[in-house]
């Protein structure tokens, strides 16, 4: 679908934005600038912009799969070709499935959707944005083996070996019972490191991880329905119950995220908004650095080896 300028002054780019989250994040940014909504179902993405045009907003779609690499660089192209006026980002599309899976190209599933998609689209992205232009990603606080809620449901964190061993699904040993969930923690963790990274590499941009709370009644937590039926039992033991969000308010915080002209940067955010903590190799730069360099090494790779047209 073709691109189109808009005489508002500010857009802002979400992915994953037909149901959940994504969406809540969508209806709140209408409000302040067009909305380029970024996602594989085409059928889905003009719903969720016939909802936002009937409001008295504006959105244009982007097809893409981030699960194709090829997919998501050209997501990126097509963006910057409209010459919108991005000034947010928010990397929110995501999976979290019960079993492992292989993508097209037999990359893991889980990883190449939830981090080495959104990382090319947003590398190829940030060589365009304007200064100050707010760039979020949605990460998971189950990437840290100590979070209270994510030890009572058996999970053990991020089991990073490597990027190029995340990319085959190989996991350091040791992790949960269940399956999928080491897939989904280490794709969080290295995308909460990248975004710590890129803060720092990149200071005229403000980037920033949102936790968006415990929402089971998302449709990344119907993907593992062990994940979902879990979830449930811990929001209603305490202290758990302090980590529960909704859709609607994880939207908002979303919009305020990428809204704010502070320059607040290098900022993990809670699902209240408030500064947090990770795991500490989230938080090391020499472990941010070298996610963000054996990313870019592994797309790199990637790029060449894909068949000419």
């Amino acid at each position: 679908m073709a691109l189109r300028s808009s005489a508002a002054d500010k857009a802002y780019i979400v992915t994953g934005p037909t149901s959940g989250i994504g969406l809540c994040a969508a209806l709140e940014l209408a409000k302040h600038g067009t909305v380029v909504l970024v996602g594989r179902n085409p059928a889905k993405l003009e719903s969720v912009k016939a909802r936002i045009d009937g409001g008295g907003g504006q959105a244009v779609t982007v097809v893409s799969d981030f699960s194709d690499l090829a997919s998501a660089a050209r997501a990126a192209a097509e963006i910057t070709a409209s010459a919108l006026p991005i000034v947010g980002l928010i990397n929110n599309a995501g999976i979290m499935p019960n079993k492992a899976g292989k993508t097209a190209a037999g990359l893991d599933l889980t990883f190449a959707t939830n981090h080495l998609g959104p990382f090319a689209f947003t590398d190829a992205l940030i060589p365009h944005l304007p200064d100050g232009a707010n760039l979020a990603f949605v990460v998971s606080a189950i990437e840290d083996p100590e979070r209270k809620p994510a030890k009572v449901m058996g999970m053990r964190g991020g089991r990073f070996i490597s990027v190029e061993a995340s990319a085959d699904g190989k996991w350091l040993a040791g992790g949960a019972r269940m399956p999928g969930v080491d897939a989904y923690a280490t794709s969080k963790q290295c995308s909460l490191a990248a975004a710590l990274g890129l803060a720092w590499e990149i200071p005229r941009l403000h980037v920033n991880a949102i936790e968006p709370g415990i929402n089971p009644s998302t449709g990344l937590a119907g993907t593992n329905p062990m994940v979902h039926l879990l979830g449930q039992i811990v929001m209603r033991l305490p202290p758990f119950g302090r980590y529960r969000s909704t859709p609607e308010r994880a939207g908002r915080l979303i919009a305020d995220v990428l809204t704010d002209r502070s320059g607040r940067t290098g900022i993990y955010y809670d699902e209240k908004g408030q500064p947090m903590t990770g795991s500490p190799l989230a938080h090391d730069p020499a472990f941010q650095d070298r996610v963000l360099a054996e990313t870019r090494a592994f797309l790199a790779t990637e790029r060449r080896s894909e068949p000419t047209a």
